[in-house]
C-alpha cells in the first residue's frame, strides 16, 4: 500500500494539476493526447482524469485493448476451432464473451458442450496437455508485446519436453504499426501519445522514434494518477516548445532498449507478419507468425480451417472507437442495447475496452 499511496498522494496530484494548468494557458490552440493501452484507458476513467484537466486538453482512447482489436474473423475461427471434436480450447477470460458473426461466443458454445476453458497463464496448458493425451490443447494467443514473449517461452519449453498435443492459435499484435496507421489517418487529430507502459517494458522507449519523426509528442507513462498527470505535463512541454521527442515518465520499469532477452525469445519463435485489426484493417508487420522450426505448434497448420465469411455487428461503432474517430457516446448502441451485461461488441466486453470504461466511469458525460 505504501508504494501505491506514493503515486496517489493528493498533495502531489494538486501540485501537478497547477503545473498542467499553467502550461495549458500558454498553448496557442487545444491539444489532444491519445493513449494506446487498455490499462491506461481503464486508469484514465477510474481516476477521473478527463474531469480534472483544463478544457483545452482532451484525452482520446485508441486501439489499446488486445481483445477489442481482435478481428471478427479471428473470433469466428476461434469458434470453429473450439467446436471441433477432441479439442480443449483455452483462452484468457476476456475472450469468452466476444461475439462472432452469428452472435455466438466462446461462452455460448461452451454452454452447448464445447470444451472451452479459461486459463490464467499459458503454462496451465502444459498440465492440460500432459493430463489429456488423447486431446488437442489449443491456446488462443492474444495480446501485444507484453504477453507474446511468455507464449514464445512456453512454445520453446513444449518443444524441449516433446509435448505434441499442444498448439497456439496466434492472433498476437504489435503496437508500433497501429500507431503509425493512426497518424496516417487525416481524420484523426492527435498531438501526442501516452505510450503504453507494459508494452514498453519489453520493446523499450526507442521503439517509438517514429512518433516525433511525424511531429507528434510521445511519453511512456505509468498507470497511477501521478504517473498520468506527470506524463501529460511532459507532453504539454513538448508541444509548447515544439520540441517533439520520446520521453520516459515510467522510468522505474522502462528503459530505452527494453528487455533484450524477452525480445530474443519472442523473435526466435515468431516473426512479424500482416495482421487484421478491428477498425484499422490489415496492417503490415503488425502481427506474429511462427518461424519454420516452430510451425508444428501453429494451430492453423494442424486444422483444415474453412473459408469463413465474417461480418461486423450491425450498428456497432467499436471499429471507429478503436481508431479514435468516435467516442462510445456516439455509438447508437451504447447503453441502449449494448452494456456489460449484454455486450454486442468487444469494446464493451473487456475491462480494458473503451466502451466498458466509459460505461463504468463516464456514463453521463
Amino acid at each position: 500500500m505504501k508504494y501505491i499511496d506514493e503515486y496517489r498522494d493528493p498533495t502531489v496530484v494538486q501540485g501537478l494539476l497547477v503545473c498542467i494548468r499553467n502550461r495549458a494557458q500558454k498553448l496557442k490552440e487545444p491539444v489532444t493526447f491519445m493513449e494506446v493501452c487498455g490499462s491506461h484507458t481503464y486508469a484514465v476513467g477510474r481516476f477521473g482524469m478527463r474531469n480534472i484537466l483544463p478544457e483545452n486538453i482532451s484525452l482520446l482512447s485508441g486501439p489499446g485493448c488486445p481483445v477489442c482489436v481482435t478481428s471478427v474473423h479471428d473470433v469466428d475461427v476461434a469458434l470453429f476451432l473450439a467446436g471441433q471434436e477432441n479439442v480443449i480450447f483455452t483462452t484468457f477470460g476476456d475472450m469468452l464473451r466476444v461475439p462472432g458473426t452469428d452472435g455466438n461466443s466462446l461462452e455460448k458454445i461452451r454452454a452447448k458442450g464445447a470444451d472451452v476453458r479459461v486459463v490464467s497463464s499459458v503454462m496451465d496448458c502444459l498440465s492440460l496437455a500432459k493430463d489429456n493425451h488423447a486431446k488437442e490443447i489449443i491456446f488462443m494467443g492474444i495480446g501485444f508485446e507484453t504477453t507474446s514473449p511468455t507464449i514464445a517461452a512456453m512454445i520453446k519449453a513444449s518443444r524441449q519436453k516433446g509435448i505434441e498435443n499442444f498448439s497456439v492459435f496466434c492472433v498476437h499484435k504489435t503496437i508500433p504499426p497501429a500507431m503509425i496507421a493512426l497518424m496516417a489517418n487525416p481524420n484523426l487529430k492527435v498531438d501526442g501519445f501516452i505510450c503504453p507502459g507494459h508494452v514498453s517494458v519489453i520493446i523499450g522507449a526507442d521503439a517509438y522514434s517514429f512518433i516525433p519523426e511525424r511531429d507528434r509528442a510521445a511519453v511512456v507513462v505509468g498507470f497511477e494518477p501521478i504517473d498520468i498527470l506527470e506524463g501529460i505535463y511532459m507532453l504539454l512541454g513538448q508541444c509548447a516548445a515544439n520540441d517533439k521527442k520520446v520521453e520516459i515518465q515510467y522510468q522505474r520499469v522502462v528503459t530505452r532498449q527494453g528487455n533484450k532477452k524477452a525480445l530474443e525469445i519472442l523473435y526466435d519463435v515468431f516473426e512479424t507478419a500482416p495482421a487484421t485489426w478491428r477498425g484499422l484493417g490489415e496492417l503490415p508487420g503488425s502481427g506474429l507468425k511462427f518461424r519454420q522450426p516452430y510451425e508444428s505448434f501453429d494451430t492453423t497448420k494442424r486444422f483444415d480451417i474453412p473459408d469463413i465469411e465474417s461480418v461486423e455487428i450491425k450498428g456497432c461503432s467499436c471499429g471507429e472507437i478503436l481508431q479514435g474517430i468516435k467516442t462510445p457516446h456516439e455509438c447508437p448502441l451504447f447503453n441502449k442495447i449494448c452494456s456489460p451485461l449484454n455486450p454486442l461488441g468487444p469494446c464493451m466486453v473487456s475491462s480494458e475496452g473503451t466502451c466498458a470504461a466509459y460505461y463504468k466511469y463516464h456514463l453521463t458525460t
